[in-house]
């Protein structure tokens, strides 16, 4: 028994040394990976978290925020629908946060942790085909929201499809958010008046809400996405400026990515908001319970990503499809907040067959227990456009169904989109060229490269995080003729395990270089 005691007790002892010996070295890469690209100097984040210093000051708002798993922010309910980017925090990465934290936030030697990743202007890399900007405008929402619609032509002289966009809003303060449709047209004319409040256009392409993401459809067989685009269309932004924002200015942009002229094998996509209720009424001190529901698809869909859209009433959302007693997950988010929203894009094309109903549910929570509610006492809220009313606006972007969609893995098709990496594959001549296979990918286990090539020199194989920070080297060798095998077992510098997410892995042999993405799984 003594022994038993003594044993328990060096254990206890261990475990406590152990949770003390979490210093700022050991979650720095967690913060510089997870939080670093909203929370800096010119981020969408309240705060910065790039130092020690700055972090620290913040120390009791970041535990609460992670204990509740409200930081990172990704609303979407993970056990009912799977999502490309998920900004989610492992068991262990919240574990090392909150040790650190409660243990007094030690900092160890400060000079041993990273440098903060550099963050891009743009989250979208290479050159747009081109930029369309809206004049500098000063907004005129003074007691009631403002929606103002700017037609940008594009000047397009043949058909075009494009394949990615980046919304960048001029002034994300005031920014409540932005909504893209094609005039084919061409005949489109701004309405600054404050009350466009449909956005004109012949087709939606997508839009953007605070914590939005850039849209990239996959560019290769089996899933070759692009939104139409009509010589001389113009691209139609609708702006949402909330009361209260007059006199501020905006000169928000969008980044446009186009395929080749003449590319073919374009499948188009759509988006469209088939769930709408206009018929909202929810009374003070109540939660109420409204649904939308749409039965008219048109033809078999493999859908590309949920939009779901409500104010700050709303305290939970759920979309799906049905049909009889089938059901289709489509997306469910159990806490509801305003201000993160963004175009979920499926890891895989969910089919929706003919026949299929969509279906709504939002959960309205008009009593002081909300604590995104703007009314204090609570008050009569109904359904309208302005922030203070409510809506129930959900939206998909799609294409038509073909056989194997469901079966396709759309983040094994981006993971070595040039668009999304900062590693840029150098042009090298076919007697130059470096070819390299990462496989598994995705993966939880060792992955390994398998590089081909005619060029003799020192080989390199780098893995960075999603930020662009370098965090393991592979392979630092001689390098011969022929094939080149090297494996990553997941560590990095800083000595921890690599966390589930995306990063990106740089071939260097001399001085060409070749690169791509990696999943790396729970």
């Amino acid at each position: 028994m003594r022994n038993f005691i003594a044993v328990l007790t060096l254990i206890t002892l261990f475990s406590v040394s152990a949770m003390a010996q979490v210093e700022y070295k050991d979650v720095a890469p967690i913060f510089h990976a997870k939080c670093v690209s909203c929370h800096n100097d010119n981020g969408i984040g309240p705060f910065p978290l790039t130092t020690y210093s700055e972090t620290i000051s913040f120390a009791g708002l970041i535990e609460d925020a992670v204990a509740h798993g409200h930081m990172p922010p990704w609303p979407p309910d993970t056990t009912y629908t799977r999502f490309l980017g998920e900004r989610v925090l492992t068991s262990a990465e919240k574990s090392a946060i909150l040790t650190w934290i409660q243990n007094g936030v030690p900092a160890g030697d400060t000079t041993l942790a990273p440098p903060p990743p550099t963050i891009p202007a743009y989250q979208l890399y290479g050159t747009p085909t081109m930029e369309l900007q809206i004049p500098a405008f000063t907004s005129n929402a003074v007691t009631t929201d403002s929606y103002v619609c700017f037609s940008l032509p594009t000047n397009l002289t043949q058909d075009r499809f494009l394949r990615a966009f980046e919304i960048v809003p001029g002034n994300p303060s005031i920014v409540h958010h932005v909504l893209v449709n094609a005039d084919t047209s061409g005949t489109v004319v701004n309405d600054l008046s404050g009350a466009c409040y449909t956005i004109p256009g012949d087709f939606g392409i997508g839009g953007y809400a605070p914590g939005a993401t850039p849209n990239v459809f996959p560019g290769q067989a089996p899933l070759k996405l692009g939104a139409p685009m009509k010589a001389g269309s113009n691209i139609v932004l609708q702006l949402h400026y909330p009361q209260g924002s007059a006199g501020q200015v905006d000169s928000t942009k969008i980044r446009l990515y186009f395929y080749p002229p003449g590319e073919t094998g374009i499948r188009p996509v759509i988006a469209a908001t088939p769930l709408q209720n206009w018929s909202l009424f929810l009374p003070p001190n109540q939660i109420s319970v409204f649904n939308a529901s749409f039965s008219g698809i048109p033809f078999d869909m493999s859908l590309l990503s949920a939009f779901p859209h409500s104010h700050k009433i709303c305290s939970s959302i759920v979309n799906y499809a049905h049909s009889g007693n089938d059901t289709i997950p489509l997306v469910r988010i159990n806490h509801w907040n305003f201000h993160w929203q963004d175009y979920y894009h499926y890891r895989y094309p969910v089919k929706v067959p003919v026949g299929y109903e969509l279906f709504a549910e939002h959960v309205y929570d008009n009593t002081t227990n909300n604590p995104h509610n703007p009314n204090f006492p609570p008050q009569l809220v109904t359904a309208g456009l302005s922030t203070t009313d409510e809506m129930l606006f959900d939206g998909f972007q799609f294409t038509y169904y073909l056989p194997g969609d469901e079966l396709i893995d759309i983040a094994a098709l981006l993971a070595n989109d040039t668009l999304l990496s900062s590693v840029i594959p150098e042009q090298l001549t076919p007697a130059n060229s470096i070819f390299t296979v990462a496989y598994p990918n995705p993966s939880h286990q060792e992955i390994s490269f398998r590089v081909s090539t005619s060029l003799k020199d020192k080989v390199q194989i780098i893995i960075y995080d999603h930020l662009g920070k370098a965090i393991a080297d592979v392979a630092d060798g001689e390098y011969s003729y022929g094939s080149y095998i090297a494996k990553w077992d997941g560590n990095t510098k800083s000595g921890m395990k690599a966390s589930a997410g995306l990063y990106f892995y740089e071939v260097r042999i001399g001085n060409y270089r070749s690169g791509g993405k990696l999943v790396v799984l729970e």
